[in-house]
């Protein structure tokens, strides 16, 4: 298990630290891990599964706007 702090969160998710702050005081991005005093950290598997989830949110939106028979005529 890889711990990342907050400039790897950043880097990995394009996302500012008050956005990310945001997302996760709403329950929509993964919780931070206490480390010590004054820090705190994310588990990489953690990110690297809200971002696949966002990946198959995407998927899942484009499947219904274009359909089953539409998305086979693309692939071909």
């Amino acid at each position: 298990m890889r711990i990342l702090r907050l400039p790897q969160v950043i880097e990995k998710v394009g996302y500012s630290g008050m956005h990310i702050w945001r997302l996760e005081r709403a329950g929509r991005f993964p919780r931070r891990v206490k480390l010590g005093p004054n820090s705190v950290g994310w588990i990489d598997e953690e990110v690297d599964d809200w971002i696949a989830a966002r990946v198959a949110e995407r998927d899942r939106a484009l499947f219904r706007q274009t359909g089953p028979l539409n998305q086979r005529a693309k692939q071909s």
